[in-house]
């Protein structure tokens, strides 16, 4: 065998692997699946196989998402590119949302990523895998910084609860649709495009809502009643 068939055999079984490890996370958690169901999936014999091209389970994680984190923010920089001269909320709230859904659209079915990712934001220990991944990007901290640049004034603690929330819808909503479709059921939008256009919206109106003073949280649901 030449070094070239080797090189892409190689090649072929390391993408063979991360294709099986993504599913299986998705369906089952990273903790439940081993390394030999992984081996087995990608059709491999020897289940030395994943440690053999990735090493410790964390490398597989982060090899997985720096698989999908590089076409994303191709996407991404090119929305950039394309702001208006003054970009405002929601501009900065596409840019933000569309790379993603994008990237899912370019896939086809089925995905497996939007679980995968669901699943690491709700670990702490693999969630530091996507925040350092981000943390390398240029275009989403130039994203982050201009969104930031033009949200209304709100104080610290509503601001960061905001933060929260539109992290988790980010995270959530697109692994809600993803596991809709592998399981056969019906979604509100007919694509990714249509359910980020839906996301957007709603994660501009969480920014741009009006902030509510007082004691209302507080009141007795039996007044309501």
């Amino acid at each position: 065998m030449t070094a070239r068939a080797r090189s892409d055999r190689s090649t072929a079984t390391r993408e063979a692997i991360l294709d099986a490890a993504e599913r299986l996370y998705a369906e089952h958690g990273v903790y439940a699946v081993s390394n030999r169901a992984i081996a087995e999936a990608a059709g491999q014999g020897n289940n030395a196989v994943v440690g053999y091209h990735f090493g410790t389970r964390t490398d597989l994680v982060e090899a997985l998402v720096h698989r999908h984190a590089e076409p994303i923010d191709r996407l991404r920089e090119a929305m950039l590119e394309h702001l208006p001269v003054e970009p405002g909320v929601r501009d900065w709230v596409a840019a933000l949302v569309l790379p993603t859904a994008q990237h899912l659209e370019e896939l086809g079915r089925p995905t497996w990523f939007a679980r995968f990712a669901a699943q690491l934001m709700t670990d702490p220990a693999l969630r530091e895998i996507m925040v350092r991944e981000s943390l390398t990007s240029p275009a989403l901290s130039a994203l982050l910084s201009g969104l930031n640049a033009c949200l209304p004034a709100l104080p610290d603690d509503v601001a960061a609860e905001r933060a929260d929330i539109c992290r988790l819808l980010l995270v959530h909503h697109f692994a809600e649709r993803e596991r809709a479709l592998a399981d056969g059921f019906p979604t509100p939008r007919a694509s990714w495009t249509d359910a980020a256009t839906g996301l957007v919206d709603a994660i501009v109106g969480i920014w741009t809502a009006p902030v509510t003073t007082g004691t209302g949280a507080h009141l007795d649901p039996k007044e309501h009643t």
